[in-house]
């Protein structure tokens, strides 16, 4: 059974006499020679004296035409054996039926195969591929020379991976073998990320509008890659179409039934179906074969008659010749023609040469579907001669052993095909079946084009369905001529690829293949394309600028190398020396009056706990470590305590003085009150002369004030009890939970910052907050103290120098708290210089200047207790004991004298 004709041809549907069997029309070229290499391989085992010596094979071809039904009617009448088909089983006498070959098409295949295997009846088909009939269930007795379409999809879904394309269309002929083929290739892509862009269905009867609405779906598609499963003859008014379109810039992949046809490799197909890549069955050379084709009698029978008329245009009947001579006579001069004896033009001769043309029948380039032809015709001779050898006794079949050739049953000849191994003569190739299939090897055929436009194929690379998966497609990708002659394979995707460093967005409503490339967030990275989505870097690591690596996160901490590392080091040095030198300043001057009155020791205190201070700083700088964890903060805070603790004992002891001047003050103003009054009262009673005058002054307040209760002890253990407190505040903390370095990684994403955890909050804010109520204290006692009259107010002095502290600390809360990493060391540097900086100016400044640059001023009396004069200057010093008391002075009664 072959396709020999296109189409069946159409009937009126006239149902008023007996339904006739319908005619078929358009003859295929190329399926004649399938059925001419069958009857050649049946005349050459006929020939054979090794194979079937003793039986001679017979043919009875059908003419499926293509068709569905005729395909059916065509099986009834193999199986009843009449020039008809009559729904019962073997009318006919004669040779039995041996199998059949064919039915061309995969829906044929199914037609004919599920009516064969109701009565066991073996089919060995040459074309059929769809992957359907590899059920055993539904096709019992079927069997194929062609691979399996199982194996043409996955080796056209490894083709589409192996170039990347993940944006492709297909097209099926509206048959089983065109959808089950898209079907088992579009499960196979869809797994791998491919997706189809449309997905269109060739009409079985010619359709223009079908056909025009498929090549605008491909125009309108983005998709470069197309996949046609289709037989030539449904694929052929599209491929018209899009020449007609002139349908370019597009790469088909072709199926084995039309890679090589020469139906679609028409003159002007170079432009539109150019590069393209199909799968091709196994090819091989037959020798004889082409003679054996050329060797036609065009008489032979009906058939080969149609042929030969279809191929040369003409006709050998000559009566028909004789009417359409006159025929065309007529339409030409209106009359008959009246020669005789004469051959009318359109008689064919008989003997016109196959040789000199060049067309599809005699191309025997390509012998793919003819090779598997001609392999079923063996398959079939080979079954038949281990059936007719048979030795007696050995026979597989129960109760008979062995079959008759004459006389067996379509079942028995089963066995034998199901079973049969042999090699092709002239290739070698061995051939036997697996569940009714052979192994799936195609040949990867690539469409070259010359340089006459016409279309050349070119072997470049093979398929192997049988070997391992890492090893079935072997491609030279160098050899692959593509469409419009780029050297690059085609790029088919919805999206382009995403880089690495951004992740794969799904656009809503769209394939999975149409996306947007969302780049990762900090932190976050993607080292491969098309990532889906992007990994978190570990903790000590971040994403780079392209977010395609996770690196090392940058270690920072204020180095000593660093500039401002080195110039905290010299301030906080050039702090310490000033507080030498000022130290020395005092050692050298230490027995002179205004060391002595400022208490040598509480001062050399006070210079110890600035020097630990600018000291101190230095150990924040550098990679933390324990000790210097621990350091920096407990010297900070003692020394901090020391230095605040001297002050609050100076400005204690001066508040205490102030305190008990004013009480003098009071005693000195009542008793110059009760002078004036005696005085007055003298002189209005008319007595003598009266003077009367107060000699209180201030040395008169200070000595009513008792030095031995006001001593520099106090300072000292004032100073000395604050600073315990807090050593011992500080040991239980370094105890319990101490200061520790820690890698800081939530303050700054690229940084890892290396700092000192301070172990307890609640310790080191009650450590601090204990210096911050010695600061506020001292500033209390010394605010009190801020009026005692003498030139060298050290009250005022405390107290300025403690309105700096505070200026410094609350400026140092805000900028400490918007800072990170080594600027918030550098920061809380700032602040511990600047406020040792502001006590040392503005409590030994004064000091220094008079030891330094006013040493005239550094006397006994200028130590002592001056009054304030009328316009407002004083003498005196805050050191000595007593005070200057202006308004002390200013109230005592002068001399009154009466006349």
């Amino acid at each position: 059974m072959f396709p020999v004709h296109r189409s069946v041809a159409s009937s009126a549907g006239n149902t008023s006499r007996l339904p006739v069997s319908s005619g078929c029309e358009g003859m295929n070229f190329r399926t004649f020679r399938w059925t001419r290499t069958m009857l050649f391989a049946i005349n050459e085992i006929n020939n054979m004296d090794e194979l079937l010596p003793n039986t001679d094979l017979g043919y009875v071809i059908y003419d499926s035409c293509f068709t569905i039904s005729k395909a059916v009617e065509g099986t009834l009448t193999y199986l009843t054996g009449q020039d008809e088909a009559v729904p019962n089983y073997r009318c006919g006498t004669g040779a039995p039926l041996a199998a059949l070959v064919g039915a061309g098409g995969s829906d044929l295949s199914i037609a004919t195969a599920r009516i064969l295997g109701l009565y066991h009846f073996p089919q060995v088909s040459y074309s059929s591929t769809c992957s359907a009939l590899n059920s055993k269930f539904q096709f019992p007795t079927f069997l194929r020379t062609i691979p399996n379409d199982k194996h043409q999809s996955a080796a056209m879904a490894q083709l589409v991976l192996h170039f990347g394309w993940t944006w492709v269309g297909t097209i099926a002929a509206d048959d089983d073998y065109g959808k089950y083929g898209i079907k088992d290739f579009k499960e196979q892509v869809e797994e791998a990320g491919v997706c189809i862009s449309f997905s269109e269905t060739l009409p079985k009867v010619n359709s223009p509008e079908d056909i025009q609405r498929i090549v605008q779906t491909v125009l309108e598609s983005t998709a470069k890659i197309v996949i046609v499963f289709s037989s030539d003859v449904d694929l052929s008014p599209l491929v018209l179409e899009l020449i007609r379109q002139n349908v370019s810039n597009r790469t088909w992949i072709a199926s084995e039934a039309w890679v090589t046809s020469a139906l679609i490799n028409q003159p002007g197909v170079s432009s539109v179906l150019g590069g393209t890549i199909g799968f091709g069955v196994k090819r091989a050379d037959i020798p004889g074969l082409q003679r054996h084709l050329l060797d036609l009698d065009p008489y032979a029978d009906a058939l080969t008659e149609e042929f030969w008329e279809s191929l040369f245009n003409c006709t050998l009947d000559y009566g028909k010749a004789l009417r359409k001579a006159n025929e065309r006579a007529q339409a030409f001069n209106g009359t008959m023609s009246k020669a005789a004896g004469v051959v009318p033009s359109g008689l064919c001769t008989g003997s016109e040469s196959l040789a000199q043309l060049n067309n599809t029948y005699s191309d025997i380039s390509q012998l793919r579907i003819t090779y598997s032809v001609y392999k079923a015709v063996y398959a079939v001779a080979h079954a038949l001669h281990n059936l007719e050898h048979c030795e007696p006794g050995k026979g597989p079949f129960i109760g008979i052993g062995c079959a008759d050739i004459a006389k067996f049953e379509p079942w028995q000849l089963m066995y034998y095909l199901k079973n049969v191994r042999f090699n092709v003569p002239h290739t070698d190739e061995e051939v036997y079946f697996t569940d009714g299939d052979v192994d799936g090897f195609y040949d990867i055929i690539n469409w070259g084009v010359d340089s006459n436009g016409e279309i050349f194929y070119l072997t470049v690379g093979h398929y192997n369905g049988s070997a391992d998966p890492e090893e079935r497609m072997t491609i030279r990708n160098d050899s692959i001529v593509w469409n419009n002659e780029v050297l690059e394979p085609p790029r088919s995707v919805c999206s382009e690829n995403c880089k690495p460093g951004t992740r794969k967005g799904i656009r809503q409503g769209e394939p999975v293949c149409c996306f947007d490339c969302i780049p990762c967030a900090d932190g976050e990275i993607s080292n491969m394309s098309n990532a889906r989505e992007c990994v978190l870097c570990s903790g000590d690591h971040w994403s780079n600028d392209a977010h395609d690596a996770c690196v090392p996160k940058i270690i920072e901490f204020l180095a000593f190398g660093e500039p401002l590392g080195i110039t905290l080091i010299v301030i906080s040095a050039f702090g310490a020396l000033v507080t030498i030198a000022v130290a020395v300043v005092f050692v050298v001057h230490v027995g002179t009056p205004l060391v002595k009155a400022n208490d040598a020791l509480l001062s050399f205190s006070l210079l110890f706990s600035l020097m630990v201070t600018f000291l101190c700083s230095i150990v924040f700088l550098g990679e933390p470590q324990h000790w210097s964890c621990m350091t920096s903060q407990v010297a900070l805070a003692l020394g901090f305590a020391l230095c605040l603790s001297s002050l609050m004992g100076k400005a204690a002891l001066l508040m205490l003085r102030a305190q008990a001047m004013k009480a003098a003050r009071a005693k000195a103003k009542a008793a110059a009150k009760a002078a004036k009054a005696a005085a007055e009262a003298a002189a209005n009673s008319g007595g003598p002369d009266v003077i009367a005058t107060n000699t209180t002054n201030l040395a008169d307040i200070a000595a009513r004030v008792k030095p031995d209760s006001l001593t520099f002890a106090h300072q000292r253990a004032i100073a000395a009890v604050a600073t315990l407190i807090q050593a011992l505040a500080c040991t239980v903390w370094l105890i319990i939970l101490p200061p520790y370095p820690m890698k800081n990684t939530s303050a700054q994403n690229i940084k890892i910052i290396l700092e000192c955890n301070e172990g307890s909050v609640v310790f080191i804010c009650c450590i601090f907050a204990y210096d911050i109520l010695l600061a506020l204290l001292a500033f209390i006692f010394a605010f009190l103290a801020r009026k005692l009259e003498d030139h060298f107010s050290e009250a005022k002095c405390v107290t300025f120098g403690m309105l700096v502290f505070f200026i410094v600390w609350i400026s140092f809360v805000p900028a400490y708290l918007s800072t990170r990493g080594k600027f918030m060391v550098a920061v809380q540097i700032f602040a511990i210089l600047a406020s040792s900086f502001g006590l040392l100016t503005c409590i030994f400044l004064p000091k220094c200047y008079i030891l330094l640059l006013k040493p005239e001023h550094n006397t006994e009396e200028m130590m002592r207790p001056h009054d304030k004069t009328r316009d407002g200057t004083s003498t005196g010093t805050s050191a000595s004991l007593a005070t200057s008391a202006t308004e002390v002075n200013s109230t005592i009664a002068s001399t009154a004298i009466d006349d």
